[in-house]
């Protein structure tokens, strides 16, 4: 399951992951978000959670991910990674310095300097 968290400013993008994580997650839920934030704002900064009830991601929902982080490469200010899951984690960095945008993985239990780090404005155009 996906979810949009309220209560960030508009260019903010908050997304959290529980359970098992679809398709149909990024279909219905992140990407018509995504997509009218982006018609407002030239670019988003991702806080993305992928909490501690979280189970595994579909196949098509690897895919989707891939998808939206690639297609959307020159349109994220800044994208924080919030997980304890070792696979994902190291994943995102072993992938992370081709994108070119700021990029960070925390742990769970940093989850505020996450936020915090998201909230702050990058230092390039």
């Amino acid at each position: 399951m996906m979810t949009v968290s309220e209560g960030y400013p508009d260019d903010v993008l908050a997304v959290m992951a529980s359970g098992r994580v679809t398709i149909e997650d990024y279909r219905d839920v992140l990407l018509p978000v995504a997509n009218v934030r982006l018609e407002r704002h030239d670019t988003l900064r991702l806080l993305y959670v992928i909490g501690k009830d979280f189970e595994s991601f579909s196949p098509g929902a690897m895919v989707a991910d891939t998808r939206f982080g690639l297609g959307h490469l020159g349109r994220l200010d800044r994208c924080a990674l919030v997980t304890d899951v070792a696979w994902i984690a190291d994943g995102a960095r072993l992938f992370a310095p081709l994108f070119h945008v700021p990029f960070r993985v925390f742990s769970c239990a940093e989850a505020d300097a996450a936020r915090d780090w998201v909230l702050e404005r990058a230092d390039h155009p």
